[in-house]
């Protein structure tokens, strides 16, 4: 059946700094290893055989809390995408796990019929159908990697905490770092037409005023709602970003001498800026726990076009402030 490659379970610098560059979206979607079986420790024909994702991450992390132990890793094809992910999009699938265990001649490296996978990847496998075509048998462990010596330990039986899905103030900040990079590409253009438009419109120290109220409308969708979320009243996204965009506006008003706008520039403000951190809070719902596809659909179809007429009331405003 060919050689296993056997892997480390210490994580070197250049792990860890290949995960620090994932969470700002440097190289991530080339942040990867190659599919295939796996060996931690010295595994025999009768140890466990554990599935995961090609995504780097997610198979660093798995491998990290299995040391001193002996492991068979089963590596798929996900194209660099999370389980959890991957399972939404149809790559960790029944039909990847069935072709990845013919291709690694798992039936025979191990004697017994088993695999253990997270229960994240439950969406995209149908455990039954792996195991009336390949004989292997689905357990599934638990949520969170670290759990899995304590799976194990504990006779392969999961406990209502490994079941439970956490999304804590620290869980919910490690995110933020990608999405301020997958926004700073449209936030610089976009502040460079308002600071143009301003600078012509009025003076070049008005459009330093708009960038500073566009870019922290932006930060309070993108950091401020993840950091507040279960805090912020309302189960809306868009709805939480409005109010956190409110605020800022509000704060902005006070603090950069907001007396002294013109009525139309003031109203265009207070509508346009909490429109684009509801725009950006509702971007979020691809990283949280609790959303799933149908509801970000739904509330897209209410907030979108909110959204927009937000913005279009807010170019009216401005330009009836300038022709009067």
């Amino acid at each position: 059946m060919g050689r296993v490659p056997q892997i480390a379970t210490t994580l070197a610098f250049t792990d860890h700094f290949g995960r620090w560059k994932a969470r700002w979206s440097i190289g991530r979607m080339n942040y990867m290893v190659p599919p295939g079986l796996y060996a931690i420790g010295a595994p025999t024909a009768d140890d466990p055989v554990l599935v995961t994702a090609n995504y780097k991450m997610s198979y660093d992390i798995v491998r990290s809390v299995l040391g001193g132990r002996n492991v068979w890793l089963l590596v798929l094809e996900t194209y660099g995408i999370n389980v959890w992910c991957a399972a939404g999009k149809g790559t960790f699938s029944t039909e990847e796990l069935v072709r990845r265990i013919d291709l690694s001649n798992l039936a025979m490296v191990v004697t017994h019929r088993r695999l253990i996978l997270p229960i994240l990847g439950a969406p995209g496998v149908a455990a039954y159908e792996v195991t009336r075509r390949t004989g292997f048998s689905i357990r599934y462990a638990a949520i969170r990697a670290e759990d899995i010596p304590a799976y194990l330990d504990n006779g392969m039986m999961t406990t209502s905490e490994m079941r439970e899905q956490t999304f804590t103030l620290r869980e919910r900040a490690v995110l933020i770092p990608v999405e301020l990079v997958q926004a700073l590409k449209p936030t610089i253009v976009v502040a460079a037409a308002l600071f143009i438009i301003a600078a012509l419109l009025q003076a070049p120290k008005n459009g330093l005023v708009t960038v500073y109220a566009y870019l922290g409308a932006v930060v309070s969708g993108v950091a401020i709602v993840p950091m507040l979320l279960p805090w912020l009243p309302g189960r809306s996204f868009s709805f939480k970003g409005a109010l956190t965009g409110f605020a800022w506006m509000a704060a902005f008003y006070l603090l950069a001498g907001g007396r002294d706008w013109s009525g139309p520039m003031t109203v265009a403000a207070f509508l346009a800026l909490p429109a684009v951190s509801a725009f950006y809070a509702l971007n979020f719902t691809g990283c949280t726990p609790y959303t799933s596809r149908s509801g970000v659909k739904k509330e897209m179809r209410a907030a979108m076009p909110a959204m927009g007429i937000a913005f279009a009331l807010s170019a009216i405003s401005v330009l009836a402030g300038t022709l009067l």
